[in-house]
């Protein structure tokens, strides 16, 4: 074979292969099946896009072989291919965030002074007892997976529970990653009842993950 056309081919495929990436709705996608399986219809629903866009975006990402499906009656669930696709995504959030004027603007604006914590502060924080780590994603993504001592209380039971979080701790709340606002609003919350809160940057597989 030609060296050229070799060369051709190679980029061509690996070009191919960021498709995948190259819209936003798949790109969020991709971050909730990072915290478990979904139905093409629970993809939409959380996505705010059509069942059918959902499933075209779905079928493109399966396709690049990032995620994998299965059928059960009359609903398909996808799920990730595996922690190489995560890690892919994974890899190109962080070169976004730490290169990307806009996006760093853009969670400034957002989120404006609230305080939030990488996973070594976490860690320095836990072992300390200082912090009560809150799971605020859906139940069945806790279920699916989760940090270690975290206690389950998705956000739109928050407020009927706050009796349940202790006063006397910091309050850490996680969802599925810097791009997901569930944390942000259970912060504001908890911050307007008086207690003490932070957002924890990372998902459980970006903790997982770490070295």
């Amino acid at each position: 074979m030609d060296k050229r056309i070799f060369k051709n081919e190679a980029y061509a495929a690996v070009a191919e292969l960021g498709k995948a990436f190259a819209a936003a709705n798949r790109l969020e996608i991709l971050d909730l099946l990072a915290n478990g399986e979904k139905t093409v219809e629970q993809a939409a629903a959380q996505t705010d896009i059509s069942v059918a866009n959902a499933s075209r975006h779905l079928k493109i990402l399966k396709s690049a072989r990032m995620v994998e499906s299965r059928r059960e009656g009359n609903f398909i669930y996808y799920r990730l291919s595996g922690r190489r696709a995560y890690t892919a995504w994974q890899a190109l959030r962080a070169l976004a965030l730490e290169e990307a004027p806009a996006l760093k603007a853009l969670l400034r604006d957002f989120r404006g002074e609230m305080n939030s914590a990488g996973s070594a502060k976490y860690a320095g924080l836990q072992e300390q007892g200082a912090v009560v780590l809150l799971d605020v994603r859906p139940r069945e993504e806790f279920e699916a997976g989760r940090l270690p001592g975290a206690l389950s209380i998705p956000l739109p039971e928050l407020e009927a529970r706050l009796a349940e979080l202790p006063r006397d701790k910091t309050i850490a709340a996680y969802c599925r990653g810097p791009f997901c606002t569930y944390a942000d609003e259970a912060v504001r919350l908890l911050r307007s009842k008086g207690f003490r809160a932070l957002r924890l940057e990372e998902s459980v597989l970006d903790i997982e993950k770490a070295p």
